[in-house]
């Protein structure tokens, strides 16, 4: 078992800057891979971002360039620092941590992000 709890996230304008952070606890020495989902209202929820055991990193397209996601193996947390925001950024975002030899999905509650124009 896997345990994800998020913080950061909140109200910007656009243009802003927000870190998210997500930090794991349990069976983390199971875990392979860690990333960001969001869902926006009407929208399926979708990958962001994702971080490898070995650090490597994959972005969705409307992103690139202007997030990062990155992780401190000793805190075991994952960061996704969100530069240059813009209102369609604007969702639910979900930690995510796949585990085990099955690649079992573990979710984080959700964080909001709003970004005004």
């Amino acid at each position: 078992q896997v345990q994800l709890v998020e913080s950061g996230g909140g109200l910007v304008q656009a243009g802003g800057s927000l870190r998210l952070s997500c930090a794991a606890s349990g069976s983390i020495f199971s875990i392979n891979a860690m990333g960001w989902y969001r869902q926006a209202p009407g929208k399926q929820r979708e990958l962001v971002a994702a971080i490898s055991s070995i650090g490597s990193t994959t972005y969705a397209d409307s992103v690139k360039g202007r997030f990062t996601i990155s992780r401190d193996n000793a805190k075991n947390t994952v960061y996704l620092q969100m530069n240059i925001l813009k209102p369609e950024d604007t969702a639910v975002y979900y930690c995510n941590a796949r585990v085990g030899r099955g690649w079992d999905d573990y979710w984080g509650q959700g964080t909001q992000v709003t970004v005004s124009s």
